[in-house]
């Protein structure tokens, strides 16, 4: 399955700080429709994502009903990236093929 939608950077404090983009609540329950098929296990999902010319590897992470992109600090930097911006994602779950 391959998604594609707009959301703002965040910076979350949790046990490790990071940069996520939210996934909508629409694409979210697309992504959970299918997680049994795609999942490794931990609801976590392996998924290839881009910001413009940036792609990486990554998982998904279930957070309040919806899953959450990390933004690794080599995608910020890439394409000058900060918490507030809106940026345009997009994911293909399972991973590479």
């Amino acid at each position: 399955m391959e998604l594609e939608f707009s959301g703002e950077i965040i910076y979350w404090r949790g046990p490790s700080p990071f940069h996520y983009v939210p996934v909508p609540e629409a694409e979210s329950a697309a992504i959970k429709a299918v997680s049994s098929q795609v999942s490794y296990g931990w609801g976590v999902i392996p998924v290839l994502a881009r910001i413009d010319d940036t792609e990486w590897e990554t998982s998904l992470f279930p957070k309040d009903g919806r899953y959450l992109v990390p933004v690794k600090d080599l995608v910020r930097k890439a394409e000058v990236l900060d918490v507030g911006d809106t940026v345009t994602v997009r994911l293909l779950l399972g991973g590479p093929r």
